[in-house]
């Protein structure tokens, strides 16, 4: 095994059949897996195809110290270690969590992620500020969709399943020219179900539903011996369904009459130029676009105004004594609706191997990145019949920034990596409210790693990163809250040792992570609901004192035999405040200093296992889990420990396969999203814990066809 930086020796020729390689290519020149100096997950497109995934919510629940915020149709909110987003309901983006598809940034809108012809996802723990700056704070998530073929290859696959789950897609690659300097591939899928709810008052079991098609083509011209331009364009179009409150918690049985939407609808283009034919180095271009139009709604009192009028309320004079009791009148809807987009363009410019420096034992690399936000939000809400708040808001963020990284043997199998990245980010909002905001800053991140190679099967590294995210301001906030109205940016040092191992002849590995990581200025984003006016929240973000995450990482593979693959992920972390206290809606201090993070939970664990008989015959069964964790940083309410159980069998014949499935077998009720506040007006308005469920049991059967 080689050792853990790109200047490496190459490796001794060996008679042995070599084992597949891993690539990161979210890295800058898509090393090994087992040679990044960093915790990487990385599920290849066998390990998506054996579990039967179809949207990155199904294998997101394999990554250690990964969690994920329900308050949408699909998972558009990560979080990395405890570091992350949980919402953002006021429309002025600024994300923890990088999340991009085939180098087309879509972070904050991850909810467009079909599994359908991906050659892998990767996910990079820890702040990502060398190679992708202020986004990815907490880390990365990078979606590679499988590439043209210089053979024509074509597919198509039909599911169908419990809650009216039908999935059609298919895919074709080849050349387009007899030369072979022009491939193309083209994969779509159209998905759709119910959505798991009953709307009793509405009489319908489709309130919830998920419509939702994906496009992807990709075209790869070869234009001379020296150059390689990539071209892609995705599109997604996910019309879902958002009726998964219920003020019972029964979860799965709603009375709204006014049920939501959760809609998105994306179109993305990239252009990589790689252009080799220099002495001394290598130009890479990355040009990339990604329009959004976002919709997301809520019926807010979970009900109809018939059940609201079968409850009793009380009633009040004009001097809002109480002098009796009446029918209750509540009806309440939220609507935001949003158009983003996002131009980037980066040069890079790396070293090739005639021109490494100092001796030849320094591979070096430079870059310059910019990139151009803009969104436009309209956000409206009714309240008993009357426009109870309407917001139309502009934001528009630029960001320029210049990185460069040294990659270098230091030898006796050390290897040292250094980078940096200065980044300068301006940005402006303006609403009809009144509220104006300009802020800029200079911000820089980067990192130090040292690898050394102990033997052929053991890589050890240490790691020390400094991610960054913008500042920002708060919009449409009450005159008590003005000394909120703008926040700090954040900065995050993570400190992290890890052992790659392999053993019994390469047939067993581990990536082994321990980490530990010190938030300065941690961002909180808080909610309270407005006393006097019942149906609202006040929505701010401020910065905390401090805040320490640490624990560590498992990933584990090992191949029995040539027909059995046991792997599996465990995640540990302690994420706590340091010092944060704030007032709640009634004016009484409230100190979390000690206390957990949300949506951190102390544990997170995934166990499979794959078998194939040379005759066909398949099988796989997996299961994930989550210890339990609060669900918002704005009260105590906790989530319960849960596990999923899943699994897949089937017959695979050289050209077609037929699978029968089930997700979450033992249909265990887990929650993935909670609020705790008043939403009863015949219970006073009193706070209560509210839940939303994740999907419940699910079977289906697949039929895939490959020419």
């Amino acid at each position: 095994m080689a050792a853990l930086a790109p200047a490496y020796a190459s490796e001794p020729e060996s008679t042995e059949e070599p084992m597949e390689v891993m690539l990161v290519t979210a890295d800058f020149r898509g090393l090994a897996v087992e040679k990044i100096p960093s915790s990487v997950t990385v599920i290849d497109a066998q390990k998506i195809e054996d579990e039967g995934a179809q949207h990155f919510e199904d294998i997101l629940g394999t990554v250690a110290n990964f969690n994920w915020s329900g308050g949408t149709s699909r998972p558009r909110y990560f979080q990395i270690r405890g570091v992350g987003e949980q919402e953002d309901y006021k429309g002025a983006p600024n994300s923890s969590v990088g999340y991009i598809i085939d180098d087309i940034d879509l972070s904050g809108l991850g909810m467009v992620s079909s599994m359908y012809d991906l050659q892998q996802v990767e996910v990079l723990r820890g702040p990502q500020g060398t190679r992708y700056g202020a986004n990815a704070l907490a880390g990365l998530i990078y979606l590679k969709s499988n590439d043209p073929t210089e053979q024509f290859e074509h597919g198509g696959q039909l599911s169908l399943g419990s809650d009216n789950l039908r999935t059609f897609a298919g895919f074709s690659s080849g050349p387009m020219v007899d030369s072979g300097e022009l491939l193309y591939r083209v994969a779509v899928e159209h998905h759709g179900q119910d959505g798991f709810r009953d709307n009793a008052f509405l009489g319908r079991s489709d309130t919830n539903e998920r419509d939702e098609l994906s496009f992807r083509s990709k075209l790869r011209w070869y234009a001379g011996d020296n150059t390689q331009v990539d071209f892609t364009l995705m599109h997604a179009d996910f019309d879902n369904g958002y009726d998964a409150w219920t003020l019972d918690n029964n979860g799965f049985d709603t009375l709204t009459d006014m049920p939501g939407i959760d809609a998105q609808r994306t179109t993305g283009v990239g252009l990589k130029i790689a252009h080799d034919g220099f002495k001394y180095a290598e130009l890479t271009s990355l040009t990339s676009f990604g329009g959004t139009a976002h919709h997301h709604g809520y019926d807010g009192d979970w009900a109809n105004p018939d059940y609201w009028a079968s409850r009793v309320c009380e009633s009040y004079d004009d001097d809002w004594n109480v002098i009796g009791a009446e029918p209750c009148e509540y009806d309440y809807t939220w609507d935001k609706r949003g158009d983003r987009a996002t131009v980037s363009q980066e040069f890079r410019l790396a070293s090739n191997d005639d021109g490494r420096i100092f001796a030849g034992s320094t591979d070096w690399l430079v870059g310059l990145y910019g990139m151009q936000l803009d969104e436009d939000n309209n956000l409206q809400s009714f309240y008993n019949g009357w426009s109870d708040e309407k917001l139309r808001s502009e934001y528009s963020a630029r960001n320029l920034a210049l990185f460069g990284q040294l990659d270098s043997d230091l030898g006796n199998a050390l290897n040292l990596s250094v980078g940096l990245r200065l980044e300068r980010r301006e940005s402006d909002y303006r609403d009809d409210a009144g509220d104006n905001f300009d802020p800029s800053e200079n911000m820089w991140g980067g990192h130090i790693a040292l690898g050394k190679q102990l033997s052929d099967n053991h890589n050890l590294y240490g790691r020390i990163a400094r991610g960054y995210k913008a500042g920002g301001f708060n919009m449409s906030l009450p005159t008590e809250f003005a000394d909120k109205k703008e926040f700090s940016a954040e900065t995050l040092y993570n400190y992290e040792v890890g052992l790659k191992s392999a053993f019994l002849d390469g047939n067993f590995d581990t990536n082994v992570a321990l980490f530990f990581m010190d938030r300065k200025d941690q961002q909180v984003s808080a909610s309270q609901q407005d006393p006097l006016k019942p149906q609202r929240f006040i929505l701010f973000t401020e910065n905390a004192g401090s805040s320490t995450n640490y624990g560590a990482e498992l990933d584990a593979n090992w191949y029995a035999t040539d027909n059995l693959h046991f792997y599996g992920s465990l995640g540990y972390l302690v994420a706590e405040y340091g010092d944060y206290s704030y007032q709640d809606k009634y004016g009484a201090l409230v100190d979390l200093s000690g206390r957990e993070l949300a949506h951190a939970p102390n544990w997170t664990w995934a166990l499979g296992a794959t078998w194939r008989m040379d005759a066909g015959f398949f099988a796989n069964v997996n299961a994930n889990g989550k210890s339990e964790f609060y669900y918002s940083d704005s009260n105590d309410s906790v989530s319960d420990d849960y596990s999923v159980l899943n699994a897949r069998a089937g017959y695979e014949a050289d050209s077609w396969s037929v699978y029968l499935w089930g997700r979450n077998l033992l249909d265990e009720r887990y929650g993935v999203r909670g609020f705790y506040f008043g939403n009863e007006p015949d219970n006073g308005w009193a706070d209560k814990q509210y839940i939303r469920f994740g999907d419940p049991r699910m079977v289906g059967v697949t039929l895939d066809i490959r020419l």
